[in-house]
């Protein structure tokens, strides 16, 4: 009911901003021309220029306000795409009969004060302390190390009672690499720190993101899932840098601290993912399902943005970054429901990548089909080109479907570029991974780019990002191209496996048995 009444009033918001003023300039508009036809020979005769254009239009809009998870921009693009799955008449696949997986946010607000005082050294927020979550605390006494805070064995909380007290972890884990990887952690330690009736977490923070970009990070509105599933408040919880090992002293038990901060404000918000399906033909394959995912939000208004912007422009549209792998997921779908595929199509926008691939991490761990049953998650996503002869493919050469992915973008007079941008680590970037970490192969269907330069920066998170500077030519062969290997894919004679020696390939056996 509150998600309902939250889209009800954003619509009264759009429906009123002509008569508002607006927080930035009216842009030039460019007149949309008559809807281009397919050209004889296409690929996928029921994708249209003109139709791309128009939802283009609509999602990247100043209307939506930079659809931020959360907030009723997001829910208005979420019940315009779920409106467009009935009109394609894909079967819902929602938690209440309709198209939407409803589930709750935490949003976060940023900390105003801390200190910790160790002896004579007092470390400050915004300089050594940042504050991750939590209320207001004021505490002082003795500290308790507990490893790496992650279990009760040796490494962790074993034969300590830390009730009421101040507990100390190490950073990450053994096995945390990637930034999703600490974060997921972080949120473990909060968890269980919090079920032991703890005062206060500090952890002793030396991993791999830099500290200026944590610090700059936690000085905004984070959004999260819910750490725990009931209503009990997290325990304070902070980050101290420790790198050089700096505070070494408080790993040793009894260490006297003492804890002032203000702690951060927290909401809860809805938000929910959008899903349909189309049945596949085949009696044995539609059991099987590929899905097509791409996320509808971007990052909002103003220092939503976490980018410079000008008064005049205030609102991140993000066309690129991504209403364009919007638009394409339902050019697939109009496609794939006209002719239906031998396998079942499970057509999936995700809320919350930009605060933290959050909609992919719900649905994995709350799968609307069998994950069992998903053979392949053809993802979409990028921060968009500058290459417009090509697609820029992420884990090409990792998930089973090369040849698909390239007979797919010939047949749209495209070329394919594998693993752009190594160096990125992209692939642990994008919702893909959340499908990957369980054992499905996922890789993620990019604008034409090979390397981050000026052409990728001049638009990526910044609040020109706006329907009239894409090429519209480009945009409609990329979703043919994305459209027609979804198709390839999901009649393919057998299942996508993950290349031999791959991180996820263990993951992949356990899921399917083989």
């Amino acid at each position: 009911m509150n998600y309902l009444l939250t889209a009800a009033l954003a619509t009264l918001t759009v429906a009123g901003a002509w008569a508002q003023p607006q927080p930035k300039t009216t842009k030039p508009r460019t007149k949309i021309g008559t809807t281009v036809l397919p050209l004889p020979g296409r690929p996928e005769p029921a994708v249209t220029k003109g139709e791309i254009e128009a939802q283009m239009r609509f999602l990247a809009s100043d209307e939506l306000m930079g659809r931020r998870t959360g907030e009723p921009g997001n829910a208005v693009a979420a019940r315009y795409i779920a409106e467009q799955y009935r009109m394609l008449g894909l079967k819902p696949a929602g938690d209440q009969g309709d198209y939407l997986q409803r589930f709750s946010l935490d949003k976060i607000g940023a900390a105003q004060s801390a200190t910790l005082l160790i002896g004579t050294d007092t470390l400050r927020l915004g300089k050594e302390l940042v504050v991750m979550a939590g209320g207001p605390a004021t505490v002082s006494g003795g500290i308790v190390y507990a490893g790496y805070g992650l279990t009760d064995g040796e490494e962790g909380y074993k034969g300590q009672d830390v009730k009421g007290k101040i507990v100390v972890v190490q950073g990450g884990s053994p096995d945390a690499k990637s930034p999703r990887e600490i974060f997921r952690a972080a949120n473990e330690k909060r968890k269980l720190a919090t079920q032991k009736g703890a005062a206060a977490l500090l952890e002793l923070y030396s991993e791999s993101i830099p500290w200026g970009f944590v610090n700059q990070y936690f000085s905004r509105e984070q959004v999260n899932l819910p750490v725990a599933e009931t209503s009990e408040a997290p325990v304070t919880h902070l980050w101290i840098n420790n790198a050089n090992n700096k505070y070494k002293q408080l790993k040793e038990n009894g260490q006297a601290v003492t804890l002032k901060t203000s702690g951060r404000s927290q909401l809860s918000v809805s938000t929910a993912n959008v899903a349909g399906i189309i049945e596949g033909t085949d009696p044995a394959l539609k059991n099987e399902y590929v899905i097509l995912s791409a996320h509808f939000d971007h990052v909002g208004v103003g220092k939503q943005g976490g980018s410079p912007y000008q008064p005049s422009d205030s609102i991140f549209n993000g066309a690129r970054d991504n209403a364009f792998g919007t638009v394409s997921i339902l050019a697939a779908a109009k496609a794939l429901s006209q002719q239906r595929p031998k396998r079942s199509v499970l057509v999936l926008a995700l809320t919350g990548e930009e605060v933290g691939l959050l909609g992919s991490t719900y649905y994995a761990d709350h799968p609307l089909v069998p994950l069992k049953q998903t053979i392949f998650d053809l993802n979409t996503d990028g921060a968009g080109y500058n290459d417009t002869t090509l697609v820029s493919v992420i884990g090409l050469e990792r998930t089973g479907a090369k040849a698909e992915i390239e007979a797919a973008a010939k047949a749209a007079g495209l070329s394919v570029f594998a693993e752009p941008a190594p160096e990125q680590g992209l692939f642990d970037r994008s919702d893909n991974v959340a499908f990957a970490a369980k054992g499905i192969p996922a890789p993620t269907f990019s604008p034409g780019f090979k390397a981050f330069d000026e052409a990728i920066g001049k638009y990526y998170h910044q609040a020109i990002d706006n329907p009239e500077s894409l090429d519209m030519n480009y945009v409609y062969r990329f979703c043919e191209a994305y459209a027609h290997a979804a198709r390839l894919i999901a009649n393919r004679t057998t299942r996508p496996q993950w290349s031999a020696g791959d991180k996820y390939e263990a993951a992949g056996k356990a899921l399917y048995g083989k």
